[in-house]
């Protein structure tokens, strides 16, 4: 079974928010359908199933994210968990993967770790960092996409969406990785 966790903020004032860029994804991959609600308050978040992949919109909010994640976890005792989360490291048009490794600082993450360790997948969805530097980081990842950055967005969505297809039907981290990674394009030369 493979657990697929979708981060972000419950809320709608956190809907179209950088910080939430893992529920799009979620909701992109509930859409496509056969996803079937499972109810239960234990799970803190919304629990989705399709044959023998979970997939987990934690609801506690960001930072307490691996609460709910270790509920589904020692219930179901997956056998592949991967996150999905926004990642101010990355600029905006960048999609990676891995496996383990630091958090960055993301507070979700560092509450999964805590909770699970970190020998989990990650689809890394970026979201780049504020030009005001590291003490407004809580305002940009919080704060919304402009229509251009979510034009952008949504084709990067598009591309980690086809990924967790291609994961929930058995490609491992590695070609993932190969297949689908996307670099960010080209930043308009600034002497034009």
């Amino acid at each position: 079974m493979i657990l697929f966790v979708a981060l972000g903020n419950i809320g709608k004032e956190y809907e179209n928010t950088r910080h939430n860029a893992g529920f799009m994804l979620a909701d992109l991959l509930i859409s496509s359908g056969g996803f079937i609600a499972q109810s239960s308050a234990k799970f803190k978040g919304e629990l989705y199933k399709k044959g023998s992949v979970l997939l987990l919109k934690p609801s506690t909010y960001m930072n307490l994210s691996g609460e709910s994640v270790l509920a589904v976890a020692n219930f179901y005792h997956p056998e592949r968990i991967i996150v999905a989360h926004d990642d101010i490291d990355l600029p905006l048009g960048a999609l990676r993967f891995k496996l383990g490794g630091s958090s960055g600082g993301h507070n979700g993450i560092k509450n999964i770790d805590k909770l699970i360790g970190n020998e989990y997948e990650r689809v890394r969805i970026g979201v780049g960092k504020s030009q005001n530097g590291s003490k407004d980081t809580i305002n940009w990842v919080l704060g919304a996409f402009s229509s251009d950055e979510k034009s952008l967005l949504d084709t990067v969505l598009k591309t980690a969406f086809n990924a967790c297809l291609a994961a929930f039907s058995g490609s491992d981290i590695k070609e993932l990785s190969s297949k689908f990674s996307l670099k960010p394009p080209k930043e308009q030369s600034k002497e034009a």
